[in-house]
């Protein structure tokens, strides 16, 4: 067999040659997860990793629901308890529970943050369509972490603002 019987195989440009796999042409992907039995998604471009969960080391004078950080490869990862920074329940570290490692580019720098969540549950596919706005009242999440709302099912996933949770609030040191 010489080369040119081998490049009749070869796909030409813009051809698919894996068959069975569903590309994805338009819409978003989103990492969904629970916290308190209720579903959260963010954007799975920004999943650097998904960890389980290790103690980490305390940082003195943080808020409560900065856990410490961990050193991930060389690089020093504050952890987050969303279920703590959403104020929805005790944190309660299970065989579930998983750090969700999230980098979020802006100009020309990143910022990684690990967020602790009660596990992960699926990659979600969805539609611009798809996003509605979150109602005007109140819930146990801020308005600024929230994107939207999407419909899984009999389920609602809120999409969280990836840009607002690497924020980290101004906090007062207590004596």
């Amino acid at each position: 067999m010489d080369i040119q019987d081998l490049a009749v195989d070869i796909p030409a440009e813009g051809e698919h040659a894996m068959e069975g796999i569903d590309f994805i042409t338009s819409g978003e992907q989103y990492l969904t997860f629970l916290l308190a039995n209720e579903q959260y998604a963010v954007d799975i471009l920004c999943v650097e990793e998904i960890r389980s969960w290790e103690v980490p080391t305390k940082i003195p004078n943080a808020p409560g629901y900065i856990k410490g950080v961990i050193n991930m490869r060389g690089v020093i990862v504050p952890i987050v308890d969303l279920r703590l920074k959403f104020k929805i329940g005790e944190a309660n570290y299970q065989e579930t529970t998983v750090v969700i490692v999230l980098t979020y580019n802006v100009n020309d720098s990143s910022r990684t943050i690990g967020f602790v969540v009660d596990a992960v549950s699926d990659v979600l596919n969805v539609e611009t369509n798809e996003i509605q706005n979150s109602p005007a009242f109140g819930g146990c999440v801020q308005p600024q972490y929230i994107d939207g709302l999407i419909n899984v099912g009999k389920n609602v996933v809120t999409l969280l603002n990836v840009e607002q949770l690497q924020k980290v609030e101004q906090h007062a040191a207590t004596h």
